[in-house]
């Protein structure tokens, strides 16, 4: 579902909202998508609108945010989250959300952690460090 082709990754986001919206079965990849589209109800309008939303570029310098990216790293937490990979995500799940007291808030400090440790891998052309990763999860939830 998910591919390094920005179009396709984009679409499956657009393609499942429209199923959903018109009360079409969902697979299960779909019915995830459409979980998180409802959690984030700034972004709905835009997935109504295809031909604008799947050609644009979203420039974090200018204030956007892509919604994509945004949702996207929702279904990598969950995915994390399935499997318990890294060996751990689940506990410190379970922490993050004692310390917000919500779920949601709780995948959004990880996202942060997960997009900083994404970008670290960019620009250091290095492996992704579970280790970062987790210590930035433990600071957002108040340790270490």
């Amino acid at each position: 579902m998910f591919s390094a082709d920005r179009q396709t990754h984009r679409r499956a986001f657009v393609d499942a909202w429209a199923k959903a919206r018109s009360g079409q079965p969902l697979d299960p990849v779909e019915a995830q998508i459409v979980q998180i589209v409802r959690m984030h109800p700034q972004y709905q309008s835009a997935l109504t609108d295809p031909e604008r939303v799947l050609q644009r570029d979203f420039v974090p310098a200018s204030g956007d945010e892509n919604p994509f990216l945004h949702m996207g790293l929702h279904i990598v937490i969950l995915e994390q989250l399935s499997i318990d990979r890294p060996v751990g995500i689940r506990h410190l799940h379970q922490t993050l959300i004692a310390v917000t007291g919500d779920p949601h808030t709780a995948e959004h400090r990880m996202m942060d952690c997960l997009a900083a440790g994404l970008w670290r891998v960019q620009q250091d052309r290095r492996p992704f460090d579970d280790e970062d990763y987790f210590t930035c999860i433990q600071h957002a939830a108040g340790g270490r």
